[in-house]
């Protein structure tokens, strides 16, 4: 017997909290994207860093990130709240910013993208969290997508800044970094002053989350979503390479952020359009379809000699991120008990932050021993063997059960 598709809904059905936590993520990715697109080039070409380096910074960072989650999102699953998390993450990604001007080396740059990335894994699953607590199940894959494309809207305005100082300024880094303190704190105002979060029917009586049998409650499902978000991960390195692979082609350095340009123009506008799709269709086929996207990317990436090529990986990778990140997030929501979505959400960036990490010190060892193209050749590799993992996996795992009525 087949469920017939959920019906897609208008945008106006999603909450006006939704909209208000996309505007918070937009302003907090400009501040960062300011710094990120330029962070690769100002560590090798002003502190004198290799690629190595580059590569250890940015796998510690991030996956610094996604570990972090698994304790904010249980502690919001245990407190019953997810604002005050969000705010003190975001806050301390403000705090964060001024570090990145004051930096002479590539060791207070580390201690600042941790600081920053700390922050980003305090907020990352209690907002997550909140976004399925907010939003009816019809209606989820749309909320994902939105909240990620506005995110994404942040993610290539703040290059397109970064890079319009950079000309202006006569490329003074430490100038811009000090710019993007300004849409760190406008992001925290937001979210303390807009965001209200919803209250629950009834008090329950505080269980530890990640206890042996909370975690029971988790279902086999759910740990397949997990294993299929590592995967993804490996296949997927830092976007510091990308910004290093153009400069490495020859493109300018007050030019290196339209790399993030093209590639979150193109995620801005795949991740709602996708994530409403993934309200009406199996989630296996649109999983694979973005691993032989980014498949694409990293062999045009790795091969291509001429900056056609370069932009159309570029604007492959972010294709393949519009395509998959939202929906990665609403399979999570789908497959955890609804007390359990923060910690659910944080156990997910834990294992993704394990294989961050990984895939990033690999990418810079293999960058600096073999090259650039066997970079991205490891990360075509990785991509296929994710997409024989989901192929095989099993159907009912990937397959999205419709929602009933909200």
């Amino acid at each position: 017997m087949t469920t017939s598709p959920a019906p897609a809904l208008p945008p106006a059905s999603i909450p006006p909290a939704i909209w208000a936590l996309g505007f918070v993520s937009l302003l907090m990715d400009v501040s960062s994207e300011m710094i990120h697109s330029l962070l690769p080039v100002f560590l090798v070409a002003t502190l004198g860093s290799s690629a190595l380096t580059v590569g250890l910074i940015e796998g510690a960072a991030e996956a610094t990130a996604l570990i972090v989650k698994v304790f904010s999102g249980a502690l919001s699953d245990f407190w019953g709240r997810r604002k005050p998390l969000a705010i003190l993450g975001y806050g301390l990604g403000a705090l964060s910013k001024p570090l990145f001007a004051l930096a002479a080396g590539s060791g207070l740059v580390l201690a600042a993208r941790l600081i920053d990335r700390i922050g980003k894994g305090i907020r990352g699953a209690p907002r997550d969290a909140l976004v399925a607590d907010i939003v009816p199940a019809a209606v989820r894959g749309a909320a994902f997508g939105l909240r990620q494309s506005l995110d994404t809207v942040g993610a290539f305005l703040g290059p397109l800044l970064a890079m319009a100082l950079m000309l202006a300024w006569d490329n003074d880094f430490r100038a811009v970094f000090w710019v993007a303190v300004v849409p760190a704190v406008l992001a925290v105002v937001l979210l303390v002053v807009g965001v209200r979060e919803p209250r629950h029917g009834k008090a329950r009586a505080a269980v530890s989350p990640i206890s042996r049998e909370q975690l029971r409650r988790l279902s086999p499902a759910y740990w397949w979503v997990v294993g299929i978000g590592a995967s993804f991960t490996l296949a997927r390195f830092s976007e510091a390479f990308l910004i290093l692979r153009a400069h490495q082609a020859g493109v300018a350095i007050a030019l290196a952020p339209l790399v993030l340009v093209a590639m979150n123009v193109v995620y801005a506008l795949a991740a709602y359009p996708f994530g409403r799709l993934s309200d009406r269709v199996r989630h296996d086929r649109l999983l694979v379809a973005g691993l032989a996207v980014l498949l694409t990317a990293d062999l045009l990436l790795a091969w291509s000699g001429h900056w056609t090529g370069l932009w159309a990986g570029v604007a492959l990778w972010g294709l393949h991120m519009g395509m998959t990140q939202g929906l990665l997030a609403t399979m999570v929501a789908e497959a955890a008990p609804a007390g359990l979505r923060g910690t659910a959400f944080g156990v997910f960036n834990l294992v993704a932050g394990v294989a961050m990490l990984a895939a990033s010190v690999v990418a810079g060892l293999l960058w600096d021993t073999a090259g650039a193209p066997a970079t991205f050749l490891a990360g075509a590799l990785f991509s296929a063997l994710a997409a024989a993992a989901i192929l095989v996996g099993p159907r009912r795992v990937v397959q999205r059960e419709q929602p009933g009525p909200p």
